[in-house]
């Protein structure tokens, strides 16, 4: 997180002091780095420059419009997994013919929106699904252009719940399934096979699961073109890790390096899906010390953000990096449990961790948080959601601005 620094003791984003936006915006507040998004994007742009490639990034990661425009600026696409994530690609400016769609479970409204916005590719998960596409390709009259995605039963060994490619998961078609459905994908006449996919869990800090699942790919696309289906599109997914503590990611260019020979071999056009990789290390979250705790034998910072803001540590038993705003002069190293507001057991930022002595209203900022941060928060316990802002050298602009009580219940309709 290079364009998160010390001057001083205090925190800054780029040039702009974090102890500034909150005195400006208060907290909870989502902060990004414009310089790091961009960066993180351009190391994929130019490892994979020479070969005829999409980088389409992953929504669900971070949905923010002003984020997606940038990605729109870069002629970046986007990996898609719901009608409402290809209404924000949309809105912010991507070309739908960057957009793909995966999902395992799009619904037929979905993908009728998704047929009539003209996008690249769809990433069909079961053979149910490609007879719902069928019937409503055939009733738009408009020829759907297809991938499947296998499930390889590769163990990626990350989190149970974000693995995705083990036999067990419910994403994908089975492997020794995946020739008798394109067969079918290839009878049906608005229905054009012309990629395959795979996607194999997130955060993934190997490629041996890569290239385990390249060797696989590589034989069924064999079959499948001696079977007279000419799929051209290789679409890798993404899940490619980041740095959250002390973690030792892949690079762009080391990802490169091991996919390039394969499409040299094979002939095929590139997909990849990078998200976490591109705004993960982009963002924080920050919040205030509401109180100071002491129990019998802990000390509970309790701060004014919870897991509704950041779910991530309950959920995946995450880790995030969590240091002062302003770092004191002499700090007093204690260990304490940094919890949120939330009526839940289960909502804590971080346990048993090692941190300055502060004080009451004291500002913290959690680190890594730029995705599956704000994009899998909620209003639980009827809790306003954060304000998102973003920096750009000396300056910065809010572009998601704090949600308010009215914001509770502006949809729901009052039958009194």
């Amino acid at each position: 997180m290079n364009n998160f620094h010390r001057v001083d003791g205090a925190l800054l984003c780029e040039n702009v002091s974090l102890a500034s936006l909150i005195k400006e915006f208060g907290t909870p507040a989502y902060v990004y780095s414009k310089a790091s998004i961009i960066n993180n994007l351009e190391l994929f742009l130019g490892a994979f420059e020479s070969v005829d490639s999409l980088i389409c990034f992953s929504v669900k990661s971070n949905s923010n419009l002003s984020i997606l425009h940038l990605m729109a600026q870069k002629g970046v696409g986007a990996d898609i997994v719901s009608g409402g994530e290809l209404f924000c690609a949309l809105k912010s400016g991507i070309d739908p013919k960057k957009i793909v769609f995966s999902g395992v479970g799009k619904t037929a409204d979905e993908l009728r929106y998704a047929l009539k916005t003209g996008i690249r590719l769809f990433n069909l998960e079961s053979e149910p699904e490609l007879m719902q596409l069928s019937e409503i390709a055939e009733s738009l009259e408009i020829i759907a252009p297809i991938a499947l995605r296998v499930n390889p039963d590769i163990d990626a060994r990350t989190h149970r719940y974000t693995t995705t490619a083990k036999k067990e998961n419910k994403f994908g078609l089975p492997f020794k399934s995946a020739i008798a459905v394109y067969k079918k994908a290839s009878s049906l006449p608005f229905i054009n096979p012309v990629g395959i996919d795979v996607h194999l869990g997130s955060p993934i800090l190997s490629l041996e699961p890569y290239k385990k699942a390249l060797d696989l790919l590589t034989g069924l696309i064999a079959q499948l073109r001696a079977l007279g289906i000419n799929i051209h599109t290789l679409d890798i997914g993404g899940g490619y890790g980041i740095v959250y503590k002390d973690e030792k990611p892949f690079t762009p260019i080391q990802f490169s390096n091991l996919v390039l020979p394969y499409l040299d071999n094979l002939k095929c056009g590139l997909i990849i899906e990078p998200g976490r990789s591109i705004v993960g290390n982009s963002g924080v979250l920050l919040t205030t010390i509401t109180y100071v705790k002491k129990a019998e034998e802990k000390v509970f910072y309790i701060c004014d953000a919870g897991m509704n803001d950041l779910i991530r540590p309950p959920l995946y038993d995450a880790f995030h990096e969590i240091v002062p705003v302003t770092m004191p002069n002499t700090p007093k190293m204690i260990t304490a449990d940094i919890v949120g507001p939330i009526c839940e057991s289960s909502d804590f930022l971080a346990k048993g961790r090692e941190i300055a002595q502060l004080e009451q209203n004291a500002n913290l900022a959690v680190r890594s948080a730029g995705a599956y941060g704000f994009s899998m928060s909620s209003q639980y316990n009827s809790r306003p959601r954060p304000c998102e802002i973003l920096v750009d050298g000396s300056s910065y602009s809010c572009i998601r601005k704090r949600e308010t009580y009215d914001d509770l219940v502006n949809q729901q309709i009052l039958n009194w």
